[in-house]
């Protein structure tokens, strides 16, 4: 079975006018993710609409290296008319185009490198003062996100470190439903270790974060 999730993350942020939603979605579908996905080292992608924060279109892309963002089949991918009309840097608003190495788990298993893209995500992303980043980091992966997987509903978290865009980085939940984090459950392990408060407090969110969005789009 072909692996479906890589070490690299691709996401595309972009909130779009409403009378330009329709063609904007048709290209999307029709015309750019199908020549996306087609390209050699791009594993899987979805597209997600946003349903607490924003904003409100998110695709989403596994790559296995940041290096296939170089290659020519990605820098010469095509600019027909139609993407020229509707492509989100030239029509959207926080427009936010990322991409992120893997940090935590240190490596793929199998299980999740086979797995497909999740029927909902919640994305955090967030900066650290240098002076809290390792403590932070220690307890984001031994602490905050092993409580947060014992959560049902949860199925995984994934943290990232941005080698393009801002802010440092990004935590993604996979979800099986939107409800999940709003639960009596995943409220407890929030606040179920006793450094958790203290710690929390040393990270800054980007607008937006964390947001909750589900998928609408998989070829």
């Amino acid at each position: 079975m072909a692996d479906k999730k890589g070490t690299t993350l691709m996401i595309v942020l972009v909130d779009i006018p409403a009378d330009k939603e329709e063609d904007f979605n048709r290209w999307y579908n029709e015309e750019h993710l199908p020549e996306i996905l087609g390209m050699p080292g791009i594993l899987n992608g979805a597209r997600y609409e946003a349903v607490k924060s924003g904003p409100k279109h998110l695709a989403c892309y596994e790559l296995e290296s940041p290096g296939v963002l170089q290659s020519d089949a990605f820098k010469n991918r095509s600019n027909t008319e139609w993407a020229q009309r509707v492509s989100p840097r030239l029509i959207g608003t926080n427009f936010t185009h990322n991409v992120y190495e893997m940090i935590h788990p240190a490596a793929l298993t199998p299980e999740i490198a086979r797995s497909d893209m999740a029927p909902v995500l919640q994305m955090g992303r967030m900066s650290v003062p240098a002076e809290r980043d390792a403590e932070w980091n220690q307890w984001y992966n031994t602490v905050y996100i092993p409580n947060y997987e014992k959560v049902p509903g949860c199925i995984r978290g994934r943290r990232w470190k941005a080698v393009q865009g801002e802010p440092q980085y990004a935590v993604l939940y996979e979800l099986e439903h939107e409800k999940v984090s709003e639960s009596a459950e995943w409220l407890r392990q929030r606040e179920i270790d006793p450094t958790t408060p203290r710690i929390r407090g040393f990270m800054t969110h980007a607008p937006g974060s964390p947001g909750i969005w589900k998928k609408t789009f998989q070829l």
